[in-house]
């Protein structure tokens, strides 16, 4: 039986070791050490590991695609539903449309380690119900690229997938 043909060559597996280099901090909140896995502005996909303080809190967000959330360590809950705390081993799904505040309790001993995968967008309001604004894969790869420089972490290296043919110019790269 023949094996079906690769869409794609790969001379070597796309994996990131995020215990080989340092977190980038205060990038996307303060409180906050994130390390991107992969980040995809042209489908609105970003993939992040991320380590909130304790005491940290989120602005009031709405997101425009679901979101994927397992916890590995510490503890969080949102404002909405504080009788529903994650803790380490907890699996989250949120279907698009989700709109609530991220905590994490003040007395935490650790941080807390968390795997996310989010497509599209949060839109963020303050506790008035302000716009204060959006953050979506394009952002955050700018904030990411910008944070590596800044924060000397030149090994750092994340995946993220080639222009699609489809967003090339004619006589573009």
């Amino acid at each position: 039986m023949a094996l079906p043909e690769a869409f794609t060559h790969q001379d070597s597996l796309l994996t990131i070791n995020t215990n080989d280099e340092k977190f980038l901090e205060g990038l996307l909140h303060p409180g906050i050490k994130a390390y991107p896995l992969m980040l995809d502005p042209y489908n609105g996909i970003w993939v992040l590991r991320v380590k909130f303080a304790p005491g940290v809190t989120l602005p009031i967000h709405f997101h425009t695609g679901c979101v994927h959330l397992y916890t590995m360590t510490g503890c969080w809950y949102y404002t909405e539903y504080p009788d529903q705390k994650q803790t380490a081993g907890c699996y989250l799904y949120e279907p698009g449309g989700s709109v609530h505040q991220f905590n994490t309790p003040a007395d935490n001993t650790e941080d807390t380690d968390t795997f996310m995968v989010v497509f599209g967008t949060n839109v963020n309001f303050d506790e008035s119900g302000n716009y204060l604004g959006m953050m979506d894969a394009s952002l955050i790869k700018a904030w990411v690229d910008q944070g590596i420089k800044d924060q000397g972490a030149d090994k750092m290296t994340y995946i993220t997938p080639p222009i699609p043919t489809y967003a090339r110019t004619p006589g573009g790269k």
